[in-house]
Order: C-alpha cells, then sequence, then structure tokens
C-alpha cells in the first residue's frame, strides 16, 4: 500500500515538476506579465498596433493581446480591473475619473483624428447652426462625442440639453446621414475621411486644424491604476513600446500603412489614405518622455472646458485635477525598482 501510494505521490511530483519548468520557461519570456489592449480599427490606434506588430512589446517583455469589439464602457471597465494595462482614449476619460474610476494619465499620442460632417448640401455651415440638431456618434460618452460636446459649447450650446445624441456603429454611422437620421456625424478616421473623399460630404470641423484643437494632443494614453501599483515597471514597458512605434510611425508613414493594412488592423484597405492620416497626425511630436509630460497641459486645457460645459463640476480646478491624475510613470518604475 505505502509502495503504491510512493508511486503516485513520485508520478505527481514529476507532472508537477515538468508542469512548473514549462511555466517557468513561458514566463521567461514576458517576465512583465500578460496583459490585453483594446483596438478598434481607426488609425488613432496605429501606435498600439504597430507595437505589436513590429515586436516592441516582447522586446519590453509584456505579452500584450490586441482585443477588439470593445465598446468604451467595455474598454474603461477592463482597464479599471487590470486587466488591461492601458488605454488610447481621451477627454471623454475624465467625468470617470472624477467619478472614481481608477486610471492614470501617462502620455499624449497624437493630434487631429475626428472630424465633423454634414452632407454637402446641408443648411448647417457654422457651428452656431448645431444648436437643436442630432449628432451621430460611435457610442455615448465616447470621444468623438466628447469632441463635438466642446466644438457646440465653443459658441454656447449646451451640449446636454440642446443636441440630441444617436449612437450608431462605425460602418453605419455615415449611413446616418443618408438616412436622414442624424444632421451631424462627429466620427473618428478613417471613417471621417473616407466619407469626405466621396465628396458627398463636408467638414465642418477638423480637429487636426481647427483653433479649439489644433497643436494639441487630441489622444492620450491611461494606465490601469491597479497595475501602476502592483506591476509599474509594466506599465513604464508598454509606454515605452507605444512612444517607440510612435517615434516610427512618425519616420515611416507608408510602411506602416501597408502594414496595418496586410495584417487588416485597420478598417480600410486603402494604404495611401492611411499613409496620409498617419503622417498627418504629427506622432513625431508625440514620442519621448518630454511629450508625456507635456500632455498634461493639454489635458488641463480639456479638463477646463469639460467643466465650461457641465461634464465636469463647474467648481473643479482643471489644473489640479490633472496634476492628481497624471503619473509620471518612468519615474514610478525607477522608484519601485530601487526598493
Amino acid at each position: 500500500m505505502m509502495k503504491r501510494i510512493f508511486v503516485v505521490l513520485a508520478a505527481a511530483l514529476l507532472v508537477a515538476l515538468v508542469f512548473f519548468g514549462c511555466s517557468k520557461k513561458a514566463d521567461s519570456k514576458y517576465p512583465l506579465g500578460a496583459y490585453d489592449i483594446a483596438y478598434s480599427g481607426s488609425t488613432c490606434g496605429s501606435p498600439v498596433t504597430i507595437a505589436k506588430l513590429n515586436g516592441y512589446f516582447d522586446e519590453e517583455g509584456i505579452n500584450i493581446t490586441l482585443v477588439s469589439g470593445s465598446t468604451f464602457e467595455a474598454e474603461r471597465s477592463a482597464l479599471a480591473a487590470g486587466k488591461n494595462i492601458i488605454s488610447n482614449g481621451d477627454f471623454q476619460y475624465f467625468p470617470a475619473v472624477q467619478n472614481g474610476i481608477d486610471v492614470k494619465l501617462i502620455g499624449g499620442l497624437h493630434e487631429g483624428c475626428i472630424k465633423l460632417l454634414v452632407p454637402v448640401d446641408s443648411p448647417i455651415t457654422t457651428l452656431e447652426d448645431l444648436r437643436g440638431k442630432t449628432i451621430a456618434v460611435d457610442e455615448i460618452g465616447g470621444t468623438p462625442m466628447s469632441v463635438a460636446s466642446v466644438v457646440a459649447g465653443s459658441v454656447g450650446i449646451d451640449p446636454q440639453t440642446e443636441i440630441s445624441w444617436k449612437p450608431f456603429p462605425g460602418d453605419l454611422i455615415i449611413q446616418s446621414l443618408e438616412k436622414g437620421e442624424a444632421d451631424v456625424v462627429s466620427a473618428w478616421d478613417p471613417f471621417a475621411t473616407m466619407a469626405e473623399n466621396t465628396g458627398k460630404y463636408r467638414v465642418l470641423v477638423d480637429i487636426s486644424d481647427h483653433p479649439l484643437f489644433a497643436g494639441k494632443a487630441c489622444c492620450f494614453l491611461f494606465g490601469a491604476g491597479k497595475v501602476i501599483q502592483e506591476n509599474p515597471a509594466a506599465v513604464a514597458g508598454v509606454l515605452r513600446a507605444i512612444n517607440k512605434a510612435t517615434e516610427w510611425i512618425g519616420a515611416h508613414p507608408e510602411e506602416a500603412a501597408q502594414k496595418l493594412v496586410e495584417e487588416k488592423l485597420i478598417a480600410t484597405d486603402e494604404v495611401e489614405l492611411v499613409a496620409g492620416l498617419l503622417d498627418h497626425y504629427k506622432y513625431g511630436n508625440h514620442s519621448g518622455h518630454a511629450a508625456n509630460i507635456r500632455a498634461k497641459d493639454d489635458a488641463v486645457y480639456f479638463a477646463d472646458w469639460l467643466t465650461r460645459i457641465g461634464y465636469l463640476p463647474a467648481d473643479l480646478d482643471p489644473q489640479q485635477f490633472v496634476d492628481d491624475l497624471y503619473v509620471d510613470i518612468a519615474a514610478v518604475a525607477d522608484a519601485a525598482g530601487k526598493k
């Protein structure tokens, strides 16, 4: 009986050793762990997908899985839970932060990826004409809605009471204008520019050159507060990988576009269109540590706008809000490594 028990225990130990050895070997390639990052097929998410394609996450020792099809709400929840390590977002995160979601601003990404469009024969010709209109967006509370809200608020329109918002999936949003279901579309690229290029739609606002947005980061990188607390080196590594991808895209927009189209990681097969958009976003201005810190100023600017239009409390101090939100993740990871 004892012999039989010994044989069973020995066999179990052997299995455990084999399993442990395999796990250790697999972990050795990714010492900083495995996390998800959501992507949407928009051109503004290209640094994340290029970092994956070019192996920059692997170089940092992090196993990143790209997850598609997430809504803003789902992505925000995954980030707060620490399943997603970072998110490419905008100032649409600020109200959630005010309400207690555990995320941190860690950097800026690029400029100018959203446009407001109307049919070419639309009577809407000025921003003041937006009052009382219906604006189609990809989802309620998302970045295109936040951008259009700031646009409306800049001319004294209350986006909460004087604008109607309708959500449509990305591939159907332009059709909402054709069907008369909306008066205006606020949309990401490449959808916005693809629609513009048909000649059927007119650009009311292009945030790449509109005075409200020009020269400012329109997309930010947010890190999961849970992961920053538990594994700051992983967040710092992801940021380095994305910065490397951002710099590479700035220097090689055509090659980046070709990769994204070939791997079907973007919502179009028009390489020339994608290359033009990537070049247009001025990625070269938003890579590196100094650019990440500079993003704080842009965040303060947009936090101020959100207080003006009622998306954040009127008595909120935008500078203090962003000071509390921003984390110099490289410094945090360095300090943690010295303990």
